[in-house]
């Protein structure tokens, strides 16, 4: 594995089974947008999410209250974000400083020097892919 490819597909699998506090970067209150229903899949899948965008802070999508920032999401496990590949370097660095043990970039979001740098503290971070698809194409259940 180069330093911006994505771990393999049992470490994929691995985290999404433990179904980990995600916060989704770039959350949409629109349903016709890909954020939203990610959201919506991860929800009805058992996680815990908490939607992360600054102009919707203090409002509510699909029952979540939306908070401004990461550092408002409390403890989490993994970040999902949905930003243009230029703008996740803060986001990724942001999300090792808070203690997420893993950071979602969507599909057609690469950002290879973020990504290096995650490997090299040791970080799990996972490019150009969607849990949404990754669950089923894992062959992933809701059944213990």
């Amino acid at each position: 594995m180069t330093e911006a490819t994505n771990p393999p597909d049992e470490v994929i699998a691995a985290l999404l089974r433990r179904r980990p506090r995600v916060a989704l970067v770039g959350a949409s209150d629109k349903p016709n947008r890909p954020s939203f229903g990610v959201m919506r899949f991860l929800l009805e899948h058992g996680f815990d999410v908490v939607p992360v965008n600054p102009l919707l802070a203090g409002g509510v999508i699909q029952g979540q209250m939306v908070v401004a920032g990461l550092a408002e999401a409390g403890a989490l496990d993994m970040v999902d974000v949905f930003r243009r590949s230029e703008d996740t370097g803060p986001v990724v660095e942001e999300a090792w400083q808070l203690g997420a043990q893993a950071v979602w970039l969507q599909l057609g979001i690469v950002n290879a020097a973020a990504a290096i740098a995650a490997r090299a503290a040791g970080a799990l971070m996972i490019q150009d892919r969607c849990p949404a698809i990754e669950w089923p194409r894992l062959g992933l259940s809701d059944s213990p």
